[in-house]
């Protein structure tokens, strides 16, 4: 009678062990890795950390009834600083997923790292094709935006649009390299051309020679691949030579809601730029945005919102798998459509490419705006099919291995 008493204890300790027993550590604990003090520290910056944390606590603090938690650190634009850091977070301090990954060259190595210790990365900061190219990850996911969306939506769309002469100003490394070439390609497939482009030195701030070749092409659009404050400080002083009143339009192949704001609307009025996310959309967008400038008193980029987006999806897929296990989450994050108030209709490609709709948009004069924030009116949407790479053309061996 004493052993089926143990026997029954034992089998009604198996049926309400609790889920957090699924969770490794007892609880879920998420990485935003990005730059904070350098030049893109308003692209995500902090601001990427708060709607991780929003995220979080929107989900309810916790999953399979274990607690969430989130930190953050400052990887300096280096993708050695953010390789130690990774390294740090998933050997000693029990970190599950790394998300933001602003910068590149960064994304590429934490992703790198990432696949060896078979942890998820969703990346929402950098934009390179490469991350669901050639050096996909089975458990890496490229969520907001990517230079071939970008170079679709303001570079395909824009040529459409009438500004069929383009001449490039191009920050001088890989990243520019990579967005005027593409860029380029879709001006020409659709019936524009490039009459030539100018290099700048990373970080500059004098862009008056450059500026000046573009001026003098005669180019309808100039294309600014470049980001951050290389691209803010560019646009401000092509305000100051009367560029666009001049009749030529500018183009910021890597411009966000953020940028613009530390602008104004003086300097920045006239600029195309293409977002994959804008507060002003609809009412679900706004009342997100509310609550997200309720604590930040900005409104979200869509880094930001994809990183809040990124986050609640992750989530998600260990509820889903009921599981933090890499392998199954992973799984579930390919097979899960996403559907919020980031993206509407989104899916998940073999490679880790999130494919959703993208927003060709005009900054709005001074006259046009009728209250804070009110920066864009839309000029085309690039549906998703459009703006990304189909992944079984995009070099990624996880898909042409299936």
């Amino acid at each position: 009678m004493t052993r089926l008493a143990a026997l029954s204890t034992l089998l009604l300790a198996a049926t309400v062990l609790p889920a957090a027993a699924q969770v490794s550590d007892g609880k879920v604990k998420i990485g935003i890795l990005n730059d904070q003090s350098g030049v893109y520290a308003d692209f995500g910056g902090r601001w990427s950390f708060e709607a991780a944390k929003m995220a979080v606590e929107d989900f309810g603090g916790k999953v399979l009834d274990a607690p969430i938690e989130v930190v953050t650190a400052d990887h300096q634009n280096k993708p050695d600083v953010a390789s130690n850091i990774a390294r740090q977070w998933y050997d000693t301090e029990q970190v599950d997923s790394i998300m933001e990954l602003t910068t590149s060259s960064v994304a590429l190595a934490v992703q790198g790292l990432s696949k060896e210790k078979k942890k998820v990365t969703i990346t929402t900061g950098a934009a390179t094709v490469e991350l669901t190219g050639k050096q996909c990850s089975p458990y890496g996911f490229h969520w907001a935006y990517d230079t071939h969306a970008l170079a679709v939506g303001t570079g395909g769309a824009l040529v459409k649009q009438g500004g069929d002469t383009w001449f490039f100003l191009t920050a001088d490394y890989a990243f520019g390299y990579s967005l005027e070439e593409q860029t380029s390609n879709f001006v020409k497939a659709n019936g524009g051309q490039v009459l030539g482009s100018v290099r700048h030195p990373l970080s500059t701030t004098d862009y008056s020679s450059f500026l000046l070749q573009a001026q003098s092409s005669g180019a309808k659009v100039i294309g600014m691949a470049n980001a951050g404050l290389d691209t803010a400080n560019a646009v401000k002083q092509a305000a100051e030579f009367g560029i666009v009143q001049g009749g030529q339009r500018l183009a910021a192949l890597l411009f966000t809601l953020a940028e613009v704001h530390g602008l104004g609307l003086e300097a920045a009025q006239g600029l195309s730029l293409t977002e994959g996310f804008y507060w002003d959309r609809d009412d679900e967008s706004r009342a997100f945005s509310q609550k997200f400038f309720d604590r930040t008193q900005r409104m979200p980029n869509m880094i930001q919102a994809g990183t809040y987006s990124a986050v609640t999806q992750y989530l998600k897929a260990i509820q889903k798998a009921g599981t933090d296990e890499t392998e199954a989450v992973s799984k579930a994050l390919h097979e899960m459509p996403v559907e919020d108030v980031f993206a509407r209709g989104g899916k998940v490609g073999a490679n880790g490419r999130m494919i959703y709709d993208m927003y060709l948009m005009e900054v709005k004069t001074p006259a046009e705006s009728t209250k804070p924030w009110d920066y864009y009116k839309v000029l085309a949407t690039v549906p998703g099919s459009e703006a990304y790479i189909d992944p079984a053309k995009s070099g990624c061996p996880l898909v042409a291995a299936q």
